[in-house]
């Protein structure tokens, strides 16, 4: 006689995603896209015009200079805050355009 152990569906879809790590990446991946709106709020979100993920790199794209070289001295710091919203290190570099 079989013994059926039951489990949460919380606990199946983190066996799944545990096992899964293309799909795991890939929700990382999105998170940290839109962690980089969540993060910096609106007053840099009106001067962003593209945000995408490409090869563990941020690209984003700023209408505006001033904000985009205050951003680069901070990008050490982008990279570590996107990467914990991600839930993994899947940002190395960001580039700003």
């Amino acid at each position: 006689m079989l013994k059926h152990e039951s489990k949460s569906i919380g606990d199946v879809l983190s066996e799944y995603f545990e096992e899964n790590t293309f799909l795991r990446t890939k929700i990382a991946e999105h998170r940290a896209v839109a962690a980089w709106r969540e993060l910096l709020g609106s007053g840099v979100n009106k001067y962003t015009k593209n945000v995408y993920l490409k090869r563990n790199t941020l690209y984003v794209q700023l209408s505006s200079s001033v904000l985009r070289a205050e951003l680069q001295m901070n990008k050490e710091s982008l990279i570590e805050k996107l990467n914990e919203a991600a839930g993994m290190p899947i940002v190395y570099d960001i580039v700003l355009r």
